[in-house]
């Protein structure tokens, strides 16, 4: 293929010649589309992710509108009524006339129950029989393989019980504000169950300071991340012993778990474990019904009335993100499909929207990619040849996954019923429990994806030491196979490059290639990787996006994901140059291969966020803001210094004893 027929993959008309590259490559590139962009209403941020996302709404859309609705009653069986299944769950969703009629009564029953509940052990019996119907519990539930024994499943238990985004919004004063509608929001939803007002404000503040006293135990997001501090393997005895509180033969029976599934666990964050058994007494059991009533509403909110889902939104969407206005109906039945049935429609997108030729082109994106972080890793002057050896090994054994899974989940088990929207979600829910649950004692099933085909997104596995890349990302801005290979390793191979240096961030390179927690590195070599953390983690604690002015970026958050955005920018360039096989890249649309390949990256992250969006992520996420993964990114990479000639004053200019390279 010549020049004159590639695409550059670049919009030359979108680039803003008023803003130089030098200062500022995210505006250069997308300032143009944020002037004149406005942030849909139902959204709290959009860009490059979100228009992708909405393209596979519709094309999910409409593979679930070309099957016929079936009439309501209880769909069961195999493969062959997956499409009726699939059908039956977004008319369920798309009845709004039904929805409205019923209002709340759906969930007056269990509202009763938990208003009545007794003691204690009626208590807990009640949370864990809504717990296998998707309402929440307690804890954080969840099945993976054992950090210390990969070969096996083990039931993960976290911190759980609030319903703010994190414990910090319980305590911060930036939130005091969010905090004085949250319990104003409680009492307009319990009014809006069929609670009388007055009882609805004293439930709405008994609910809150339980909530605010189950927080104040809860590790913060940084403890949270960090894989040393989670692996707290405890046999059930032990689980007992940090949880006295809890009668947990009781609780697993109620959910209709088996206990043999938790012989032993991960108790992910014992404090936590332990501040919420502490509140399991007779003394707080009005505050336990008023938080279980609020956990009820809280929970099948979105699947009642218009009134009550708008009433929902107008917190966790409006008053959180900044959103005015919810996502049409539509669109939300669609993501209640892909909740419930998400590989059944996959396998149909994937048969109408995937390219094959997608698929090859992506083998050898990342055989480029593995290659080069193999020629850059045996390059590393700070790594002594023990860890090196090590490092190498994993990579030799990562595994990727392209487009879609080999084997297809089974829904045999799963019921569907058109005329029951909180009947199909609680079915969905308890479809999960078993399946989740059944896996432990079981062999590792590692041809499992834990994304849809039809997600716009990718995932490092560190337990599987994988690379997965659903077929959704596989499209412009991140991939075309038209274009140059330029814009192709900047954009989606160095999503790549980011998804391959998640093993090797500050926590995937605790495991080990098998994907074993274990220590394979000399004291030296950390010592040497987190001395260049540290100075990535000063980078962005110094950095404050636009729209949250005054606050910064939380470098010890996000390292993760900023060692993978450095990682793989670097080494997709590094891949980009091998992939020429030393001839010099051509120039094309005017743009030299280095210019393609930077302009492609921020091109890729292309995104407007709200003000409240922005706050709200800067808390939450482990990601950092866009503009940020962009900008200070490539001013640790000393191509782009080279292609764009900057020199001090320059507003992406870091002198080169500041850049940190670490992979």
């Amino acid at each position: 293929m010549t020049s004159a027929v590639l695409s550059s993959g670049i919009d030359l008309a979108e680039l803003d010649p008023a803003i130089r590259p030098q200062d500022d490559l995210f505006r250069h590139v997308n300032g143009k589309w944020i002037a004149r962009t406005e942030i849909p209403a139902d959204k709290a941020r959009y860009g490059s992710f979100a228009v992708l996302a909405e393209n596979a709404e519709e094309a999910v859309r409409d593979i679930i509108t070309g099957t016929s609705a079936p009439a309501p009653g209880l769909i069961e069986g195999g493969a062959d009524r997956e499409a009726d299944k699939v059908a039956a769950l977004y008319a369920s969703f798309m009845d709004v006339e039904r929805a409205d009629a019923l209002g709340a009564s759906p969930i007056a029953g269990d509202l009763d129950r938990a208003l009545r509940v007794a003691s204690v052990p009626e208590l807990i019996a009640l949370v864990g029989e809504l717990e296998r119907q998707g309402l929440g519990g307690f804890f954080g539930m969840f099945v993976d393989n054992d950090p210390g024994d990969p070969s096996r499943y083990i039931v993960f238990v976290m911190q759980g019980g609030i319903g703010l985004p994190d414990e910090s919004y319980y305590r911060e004063e930036q939130f005091a504000g969010i905090r004085e509608q949250y319990r104003a929001h409680i009492a307009r939803m319990l009014r809006l169950a069929g609670i009388a007002e007055g009882e609805a404000e004293h439930l709405s503040a008994l609910a809150y300071d339980l909530e605010r006293r189950i927080a104040a135990a809860h590790w913060d997001k940084v403890a949270s991340r960090d894989i040393q501090k989670l692996y707290n393997l405890r046999t059930f005895e032990g689980l007992r012993e940090i949880t006295p509180g809890l009668d947990w033969p009781a609780y697993l029976a109620a959910m209709g778990a088996p206990q043999e599934a938790f012989a032993e666990v991960v108790a992910a964050q014992p404090e936590a474990l332990a501040g919420l058994s502490e509140l399991l007494v007779e003394d707080e059991l009005e505050s336990w019904r008023a938080w279980l009533a609020w956990s009820i509403v809280r929970g099948s909110a979105a699947l009642l009335s218009q009134e009550i889902s708008r009433a929902n939104f107008d917190f966790y969407g409006t008053a959180l993100t900044g959103a005015p206005e919810q996502r049409e109906r539509w669109r939300r039945g669609v993501s209640f499909v892909e909740g419930a049935m998400g590989e059944a429609v996959g396998r149909l997108y994937v048969e109408r929207h995937f390219d094959e030729r997608s698929k090859s082109a992506m083998d050898e994106l990342v055989g480029h990619l593995i290659e080069a972080y193999r020629d850059s890793i045996r390059q590393l002057d700070w790594m002594g040849p023990e860890t090196r050896a090590r490092a190498l090994d994993k990579l030799d054994r990562f595994t990727p996954k392209i487009g879609y899974p080999v084997k297809w989940r089974d829904y045999s088990a799963l019921a569907a019923d058109a005329g029951d929207l909180l009947g199909n979600s609680r079915r969905v829910a308890e479809f999960e429990f078993a399946r989740e649950l059944g896996k432990v004692g079981k062999p590792i099933d590692r041809d499992e994806w834990f994304m849809t085909p039809q997600t716009v997104n990718a995932y490092y596995n560190p337990g599987f030491n994988e690379i997965v890349f659903p077929a959704a990302i596989l499209q412009p801005p991140f991939f075309d196979a038209s274009w140059d290979a330029a814009a192709n390793f900047g954009a989606i191979g160095a999503v790549i490059g980011h998804e391959i240096g998640h093993g090797f961030d500050d926590q995937g390179s605790r495991y080990d290639g098998d994907g074993k927690l274990t220590d394979w590195w000399t004291e030296a070599d950390r010592e040497a990787f987190e001395a260049r953390t540290k100075a990535l983690i000063g980078q962005y604690n110094a950095l404050s996006p636009e729209g949250a002015e005054g606050q910064t970026v939380n470098g010890e958050l996000t390292i993760g994901e900023n060692i993978g955005d450095l990682s793989g920018l670097e080494i997709a360039w590094k891949a980009y140059l091998r992939s020429l096989h030393g001839a010099e890249p051509p120039v094309i649309d005017g743009l030299t291969g280095a210019e393609r390949f930077f302009l492609a990256w921020a091109q890729a992250w292309q995104q407007k966020s709200r003000p409240e969006e922005t706050v709200r992520l800067l808390t939450i996420d482990p990601h950092s803001p866009n503009e940020f993964r962009c900008n200070q990114i490539v001013r640790n990479l000393a191509p782009f210094h080279e292609a764009y000639a900057t020199k001090p004053g320059d507003g992406l200019w870091l002198a080169p004893e500041e850049r940190v390279s670490i992979w």
